[in-house]
Formats: structure tokens, C-alpha cells, sequence
């Protein structure tokens, strides 16, 4: 299984896009072990949202990474958390 993930930061406000095939080990590292990169400004990190792939995908996760993803997923955040301001 395949699944492509959103993380949110509320502390920062700040989204993730990623895919992987393990998803608790990729969290933890997002949030616990990673030493350099993106997400550690950021930590902690939620889930917000996964869809699951049964074969390894990247075109769901190039969706939500345009304009038109970026606009469902801040719609998603603001009615799952409430305090969204982009």
C-alpha cells in the first residue's frame, strides 16, 4: 500500500505534501528523527489527511501540490482544525 499524505502544523500554520509506504515510520521521522530538511522547522506535525494507493503513484500528490490541491487542502484544514488563514 501506498499513501499519499498531508501533515499540518499548527503551530506554524504550515502544510506538508508527501507520499510514502509507511506512513507511521515516515511520521516519526517528520517529527522525531529527521536532522535536516523541510518539516523539522516546523514540528509538530498532524496528520490531516491520506488517500491510499494500491500501486506506487506520485500524480495524486502532484495534484495536491497545485493551486487548485493547495485550495482543497486549506479548505480541509480550516473545517478540521478552524484556525486556517490562508
Amino acid at each position: 500500500m501506498f499513501t499519499v499524505y498531508i501533515l499540518y502544523s499548527s503551530k506554524f500554520n504550515q502544510i506538508y505534501i508527501g507520499f510514502t509506504s509507511d506512513l507511521p515510520n515516515r511520521i516519526l521521522s517528520h517529527n522525531e528523527l529527521a536532522t535536516k530538511g523541510h518539516t523539522i522547522k516546523y514540528r509538530p506535525w498532524v496528520v490531516a489527511y491520506t488517500e491510499e494507493y494500491q500501486t506506487k503513484t506520485i500524480k495524486r500528490e502532484n495534484q495536491l501540490k497545485s493551486a487548485n490541491g493547495r485550495k482543497f487542502i486549506w479548505a480541509l484544514i480550516k473545517e478540521t482544525f478552524g484556525n486556517s488563514t490562508n
